[in-house]
């Protein structure tokens, strides 16, 4: 039986890993490992491990057999499946992370972050992510924002393509990264394959640094959300924003992609020139 392990960046807590969880049951047997606590913007960090001493502890989790957590970042609890410290693990389902990760945010994503490891550990990897509506609103809670998440929805897409993915494990592992509008099946638009777009639908617009009082030279510093960005519909961005599901398959970094600086070329040649 096809092994699944499930892990997020939100927290062992979190009612989106719990729902995944439980949905993935339809196509194998899961465990969940994932962090004591939010690492939210982890992005594929390990973390000081010399620092951390990890610990895995056993824990429970309505409706999944077995439940671990990691005192580290999501990257990490993927990093140990490869050594089997959970058994054999033949794919890993990270989310669902509230908030869209589109743009720009996919680099600093804990969520798409678990995913990138786990294939560099030699195991496929589902990145599940629902946009959050209101996101950027200012003077409204977090918890306010995603009281009426539709996780269920954003399980059930991923569960088709996972369900695809066990049929026929690729040889050479991938990375997907989903994005699901927060949204009825019956009310989304569609789906598409996207490219990553430059920007996420909003982000932080200015930063500034304001003295704290009392304490010389220390400042806190204070982010503002900038407007809405327009972004292309072919972009994960764009589809998003068009309550669109968007499919994004992340590459590899390869030497074949980097580009032409033949200004660098000639600077080494003198540098380093016997």
């Amino acid at each position: 039986m096809t092994r699944i392990l499930l892990t997020n960046d939100d927290g062992i807590s979190s009612t989106g890993l719990h729902v995944l969880a439980r949905t993935m049951r339809r196509h194998g047997d899961v465990v969940i490992v994932a962090p004591d606590s939010e690492y939210s913007g982890a992005g594929a960090a390990l973390g000081a491990l010399h620092l951390l001493q990890p610990v895995a502890k056993r824990t429970s989790v309505d409706g999944v057999d077995e439940a671990w957590t990691i005192n580290g970042p999501p990257a990490l609890c993927t990093m140990f499946a490869r050594f089997g410290l959970f058994g054999q693990i033949d794919l890993v389902v990270s989310g669902i992370n509230p908030g869209a990760n589109v743009g720009r945010s996919v680099y600093h994503s804990g969520t798409v972050g678990a995913a990138l490891t786990a294939r560099n550990g030699g195991i496929s990897g589902v990145a599940v992510s629902q946009a959050v509506a209101g996101m950027g609103i200012e003077g409204q809670a977090w918890d306010d924002m995603i009281r009426d998440q539709e996780w269920q929805s954003a399980a059930d897409v991923a569960s088709v393509i996972v369900g695809q993915l066990v049929e026929d494990l690729p040889a050479d592992p991938v990375v997907v990264n989903i994005n699901v509008p927060n949204l009825p099946l019956e009310k989304m638009s569609g789906w598409r394959h996207a490219s990553i777009g430059s920007a996420p639908p909003r982000a932080v617009g200015s930063a500034t640094l304001e003295p704290l009082g009392g304490t010389e030279g220390c400042f806190a510093v204070r982010m503002e959300w900038g407007d809405i960005i327009d972004s292309p519909a072919d972009t994960d961005s764009g589809a998003i924003e068009s309550d669109e599901v968007t499919i994004t398959y992340i590459s590899r970094l390869q030497p074949e992609d980097r580009p032409d600086l033949g200004a660098v070329d000639i600077a080494l040649d003198g540098l380093l020139a016997s």
